[in-house]
């Protein structure tokens, strides 16, 4: 069993990286017609958070977020559908935590193993938008990639921005970026 440790303040610096997330999730420059949305930078928080303590973190505050998110803007077509569009995309955020001085590979993969997630659930719960004609999986990947390569991209923008070497000082103990 994995056990994580946290101080008071890496505890604290998690809650509000979540509460970010909910927050920049909130600000959409385009909102899709069935779901997703670009936004401004909304991944931003959850990355920095795999970044600083590692997948297993990232992937945690990924999955809360991803729950906050399913209460607070449900679209509920199955259970199964639930955990492929809700904690299971956001856990992948964790994955950025993997390599954290490579900071746009990992990203990348981030949102690659977020697309694969909303790629599935596009295939097997909401084929049915697809035109008529139109290959489910083409349609699938067209709408999510949509609007998750703009928000991949903006993030990479921030994430180039912001001093997270000085972030990382506040934790010495945990991995640095």
């Amino acid at each position: 069993m994995l056990h994580v440790h946290f101080t008071t303040r890496e505890l604290v610096f998690t809650a509000l990286m979540i509460a970010a997330t909910f927050v920049l999730e909130q600000l959409r420059i385009f909102t899709m017609p069935q779901g997703g949305s670009i936004t401004l930078g909304g991944m931003v928080p959850l990355l920095l958070l795999a970044y600083l303590f590692g997948p297993v973190v990232g992937a945690a505050g990924g999955c809360l977020y991803g729950f906050l998110n399913l209460m607070q803007d449900p679209f509920i077509v199955h259970p199964v559908q639930v955990l492929f569009d809700y904690p299971l995309p956001y856990m992948c955020m964790g994955l950025a935590g993997l390599f954290p001085a490579h900071r746009a590979a990992s990203t990348a993969l981030a949102f690659a193993a977020r697309f694969i997630c909303h790629f599935i659930s596009g295939i097997v719960f909401f084929a049915s938008y697809a035109p008529e004609g139109m290959n489910p999986a083409i349609y699938s990947a067209v709408f999510n990639a949509t609007y998750l390569i703009p928000d991949f991209l903006i993030c990479c923008v921030i994430l180039k921005l912001l001093p997270i070497r000085r972030l990382a000082a506040a934790f010495p103990h945990r991995q640095h970026p």
